[in-house]
Parts: structure tokens; sequence; C-alpha cells
């Protein structure tokens, strides 16, 4: 029976690659001459450090731009609100890897819902959806490309 996987990644060197270009980016810049501003790479998120609040905005421009150019997905971003000091600001970004169990559970339903004749199952971190036929494969990526599941999404091991 033909089947593919549903997975979420994001390509952890490219996103390395999009922050070390943002790092270069506001070591040049002239607004933030002297000012205190820095990307970190750790595990699943970004940290933004600087001085004031408006600099993580234009710095959280600056990141954007460089992912997209990089052809990372912006959806798989998980931004928390800054957290302002007398002296400094600060911001997390989490990268969004894999699909959750709910958002899993809720790509399941919509199938069935859809009356596709396909066959859903949750694998860890990743869906896997299996029919008799090619074309009902080809609708299901079409029916799970069309909705917003709030992260990216990637159709692997398109099997005969």
């Amino acid at each position: 029976m033909p089947s593919f996987d549903v997975v979420s990644e994001s390509d952890m060197q490219e996103v390395r690659n999009a922050v070390d270009q943002a790092s270069r980016e506001i070591g040049t810049r002239f607004d933030f001459k002297g000012v205190v501003a820095s990307f970190e790479l750790a595990d699943d998120e970004i940290r933004m450090l600087a001085e004031q609040e408006f600099q993580l905005q234009q710095m959280m421009d600056i990141l954007r731009q460089k992912l997209v150019k990089r052809g990372v997905d912006l959806s798989a971003l998980d931004v928390d609100e800054p957290v302002t000091t007398l002296n400094a600001a600060r911001q997390r970004i989490g990268l969004k890897q894999g699909i959750d169990s709910d958002t899993a559970k809720r790509m399941v339903k919509s199938l069935k819902a859809s009356k596709l004749k396909v066959q859903a199952q949750i694998q860890g971190d990743q869906l896997r959806v299996t029919g008799k036929k090619r074309d009902d494969l080809q609708q299901a990526i079409a029916h799970l490309k069309a909705s917003d599941w709030e992260r990216p999404l990637q159709f692997q091991n398109f099997r005969e």
C-alpha cells in the first residue's frame, strides 16, 4: 500500500547560517554601533539580547529577513514576549520541531472528515498516511497543505 510521512522540521544548518549572518549585520550597522546586542543559538531556540526593546524589534526584522533568504519557513518560529529590565532586554524565539500530539490528532480528524480513502497514524512526532491509491494520497497532501497548522509541513518517504 502506498504511504507517506508528514513531518515538521527546520533545517538547523540553515537556521545557524541565518543567525550568523544576522549577527554580522548588527555588528556592521550604524544604528547598532556601541550597543551591546547579540544573537545566541542554543538547541531549538534563538536568544536575542539588546539594551532596549526597540532594538530587539529591529534585530527580529533582520533575523526574519535572513531566515527567509535561507528558505526557513517563518511559521516554525515560536516568538516569546520580550523581557525588559533596567539595562537590558531579552527575547526568546523557539523553533518548532516535529508535530505535537494535539496537532497530529487534529490532522487525523481533518483527514477523516474529508472522506478521503486514507488512514492516518500518529508515530511519535510525525504522521503516516496510507491509502490504496496514489491519487488518494495526493489529495490528502493537497488537503493538508490547504489548512493552516501553525507550523511548516513536509511530506517525505512517498512509497508505492
